[in-house]
Parts: structure tokens; sequence; C-alpha cells
């Protein structure tokens, strides 16, 4: 396997998922102040897993735009399909954690 993506789409795909990762801590209360990063990171990890393994053998022809290697459409829907659930289904943990807590 053979990774094409350079350190402007690596920059491009870690600001989005930073700006993902704040947009989900500041819409929800949770009891843990790690949201930001847990759902970053899911979005970062979908966004290059879309980008680099499931559409990385189309070309520049058949799949636009591609910036520095990152196919951006697709990073973007790997990022919606991994990191969503994951920011869901930690904040529904941590609700849980923060009703049940004694006072």
């Amino acid at each position: 396997m053979r990774f094409e993506i350079g350190l402007a789409g690596l920059g491009l795909l870690a600001v989005i998922s930073l700006g993902f990762g704040l947009v989900a801590q500041l819409v929800g209360r949770t009891a843990t102040h790690w949201l930001w990063l847990i759902a970053g990171v899911a979005w970062f990890v979908g966004g290059l897993f879309a980008s680099e393994v499931v559409w990385g053998t189309l070309t520049v022809a058949e799949i636009q735009p591609i910036i520095d290697g990152l196919a951006l459409d697709e990073s973007l829907l790997g990022g919606v399909v991994l990191g969503v659930p994951v920011a869901v289904g930690t904040w529904y943990a941590t609700r849980r954690a923060r009703v049940h807590r004694p006072v």
C-alpha cells in the first residue's frame, strides 16, 4: 500500500478534524473534557481511511478535488461516517456517567 498524501493534505485534514472536535465539545454538555480530542481523532482516522484506502486507487481524472493527495470530498464523508457516531457515543456514555454521579 502506498500513501500519496502530502503535508498540506494532512494539515488540512487535521484542521477540519480539530474544528469538528471543537464543535462536538461545544454542542453537548459532557462529563469529559476530552470529547473534542476523541471526536477529532475519529474524524481524522475516518477521513484518512476514506481518502487513502477506500478511494485511494482512483486517479485525478476520476476524483476531484484532490489537495496534495487528499481526496477532500471522500475524506469528509469518511470523517462523518466515523466521527459523528464516535462523538455521539462518547457523549451518550459520558452523559450517563454524569447523571449517575453522586452529588
